[in-house]
């Protein structure tokens, strides 16, 4: 059994064993099958990209795919509690992947769970797969992840795309990571202490931006603030536009792991340095790596 809840949960090794499977599965090396064991989703908070990334990575793997993406007309509707929801699904499939808003609920899941679990996002806390994607991006588009400098960018203090990222940062090389966001968004102090590798930050992504080789996006998330009004007064405090950009290396590359609102203009869509759509279509083959890896052992 093999359960993801952090991305400290996975060695260097094997990030790149997944890097590894997920570049034969693209390249029709490998045809990954399962023969049809389950795979159950419990999505207790919304979601697009992930929600369906995992059950086409499950399909495509052939294993087959129950459970929910809302807890509209489910027994949780009725007052079931989340263990018993989970104790429910172990018994129907081999792997559960669980999204939800509390922080620990997949560390929780873990724990009552006799199947493994994948934390595909628990409130504020981590998401470890989003970032496999993330880092497999910058492996497919620079070759390696080490040597790199990375700009952390926008709502560092409730993004839990942003722990996973530098989390995981831990287990490779990056040259400098720094983290740009309004004194209000600054990454958490418990996640910062923890890192062994050094970040610089600062509030003016001019000051550094010239240096960067991977931007990663996050939007500020109304969700996540316990009060509406202080949203409301940085809510598009920071904006990668065109300006931003020509300051950026030509090699340079943008990452966001999605949705966005406002965060990054519609124009930027168009440069070279947007990898945000292409980051977001290796999120099947990454999972189906992972799955695969989980449900074979």
């Amino acid at each position: 059994m093999r359960h993801v809840i952090s991305s400290y949960d996975f060695s260097r090794e094997e990030f790149h064993k997944l890097f590894e499977l997920s570049d034969e599965i693209l390249g029709g090396k490998l045809k990954p099958n399962v023969n049809g064991k389950v795979v159950s989703l419990a999505f207790f908070e919304p979601s697009t990209r992930t929600a369906t990334s995992f059950a086409t990575a499950s399909w495509r793997i052939g294993a087959k795919v129950i459970g929910f993406t809302s807890v509209e007309g489910t027994s949780v509707e009725k007052g079931e509690n989340f263990a018993d929801t989970i104790r429910m699904l172990e018994n129907y499939s081999e792997c559960i992947v669980v999204r939800h808003k509390f922080d620990g609920a997949a560390k929780f899941a873990s724990e009552v769970s006799e199947k493994p679990i994948v934390n595909a996002g628990d409130g504020k806390h981590e998401h470890p797969t989003q970032s496999m994607i993330d880092l497999y991006t910058v492996y497919k588009v620079f070759g390696q992840v080490d040597g790199l400098n990375f700009a952390l960018f926008g709502d560092l203090k409730y993004a839990r795309t942003v722990n996973s990222l530098l989390r995981a940062l831990t287990r490779f090389k990056p040259k400098k990571v720094f983290l740009i966001s309004p004194q209000q968004l600054r990454a958490r102090r418990e996640i910062v202490q923890e890192l062994n590798y050094e970040v610089i930050e600062r509030d003016n992504p001019y000051d550094v931006i010239s240096d960067v080789d991977v931007l990663y996006v996050t939007r500020i998330q109304k969700e996540r603030f316990p009060d509406e009004m202080e949203y409301e007064k940085i809510k598009e405090s920071y904006v990668v536009d065109l300006k931003l950009v020509e300051h950026m290396k030509k090699d340079s590359i943008i990452l966001h792991p999605l949705p966005r609102v406002n965060e990054i203009d519609r124009r930027v869509d168009k440069t070279p340095q947007a990898k945000y759509f292409y980051q977001a279509s290796l999120g099947v083959p990454i999972r189906m790596a992972l799955l695969y890896t989980i449900l074979t052992g």
